[in-house]
């Protein structure tokens, strides 16, 4: 049987388009993001884990988590950690957006074995040489 190739997630489904030049700026950049992981971690996952067409909402959360983590990181990198509010000085929620994310693509990257560590816990099937069928 040949080796299922998963269709890339339209991202402009996930990232929708928005009136609004600063989030459709952070949204293009979430379906550029989200599309360069797509196309760097498919090929490997076809060919090393067996991923098929029922992989496909995992994978393409991972690519979402990779992208989120990245709009957060960002926004780090503009505002800071620390913000103004209403209140005063705060931490910046874009630090426990990216935390929670990481958490989130680290379960991924242990599902999918994207780890060496997870890489070395997946184990290829045994093939029987044996010409025999169950009933011998």
């Amino acid at each position: 049987m040949p080796r299922a190739i998963l269709t890339e997630s339209d991202w402009s489904e996930v990232f929708k388009t928005s009136p609004d030049p600063a989030v459709e700026s952070a949204n293009e950049r979430c379906r550029n993001v989200a599309s360069t992981e797509w196309r760097r971690v498919v090929p490997v996952l076809e060919v090393a884990a067996g991923i098929g067409e029922v992989d496909h909402a995992t994978v393409k959360d991972l690519c979402v988590c990779v992208a989120r983590i990245d709009q957060a990181e960002r926004d780090l990198s503009e505002r800071g950690l620390m913000v103004t509010a209403e209140r005063g000085t705060v931490k910046n929620g874009a630090a426990t957006i990216a935390a929670q994310y990481r958490t989130q693509l680290a379960r991924y990257i242990r599902e999918l074995g994207l780890s060496p560590s997870a890489r070395i816990a997946i184990t290829a099937p045994e093939f029987d040489d044996d010409d025999s069928d169950i009933w011998d």
